[in-house]
Formats: structure tokens, C-alpha cells, sequence
């Protein structure tokens, strides 16, 4: 079984190339901090205003969806409205 080493980034070694299909994976529970956490920041914001839903960006990070959420929000992001309505209205 092969180790998996954690740089102090947070990122996992190996993870992320160019030709990783995985794209940036982040460690849960490292913290993100500095241009790291920036360039993720704006990297969320971008794909989020694109139309990606936080679950998504949750699931593609390895990340929680409130941590992606307070991300968004530190950005400046304006977040979308929940969905269409839950219940019909009575006729």
C-alpha cells in the first residue's frame, strides 16, 4: 500500500498535475490559507458563477459544503436563491 504525503499546502503529492483528471484535491481538514486559499477562492467564484451548484464544488474539492459556502461568501459572491418552490400552490 503506498503513502500518500500531505504538503503543507494541503494538497495531496501527486494530485493536481496537468494531466491528473482529478483536478485540485485539497486534504479535508488542512487548512487553506494565503494565496492558496485565494487562488482556490477565486477558482470556486469563477465555477460557481459559471453555473456549478456548491454541492458540486463541495463533492470536486473534497471539501464541505459550509467551507465552500464561507468561501464564496469571503469572495464577494452572490449566491443564488434555494430552488423553485417546494409545495404547489393550493387552487
Amino acid at each position: 500500500m503506498a503513502r500518500t504525503r500531505v504538503r503543507s499546502t494541503g494538497k495531496i503529492d501527486g494530485a493536481g498535475g496537468r494531466d491528473d483528471p482529478r483536478g485540485s484535491v485539497y486534504v479535508k481538514g488542512a487548512r487553506i490559507t494565503g494565496d492558496s486559499r485565494d487562488r482556490l477562492q477565486s477558482s470556486l467564484k469563477d465555477l460557481y458563477e459559471s453555473g456549478a451548484s456548491i454541492r458540486s464544488l463541495a463533492t470536486s474539492t473534497g471539501r464541505s459544503y459550509g467551507f465552500v459556502h464561507k468561501v464564496l461568501a469571503e469572495s464577494g459572491t452572490v449566491l443564488r436563491g434555494r430552488g423553485g418552490p417546494n409545495r404547489k400552490r393550493a387552487q
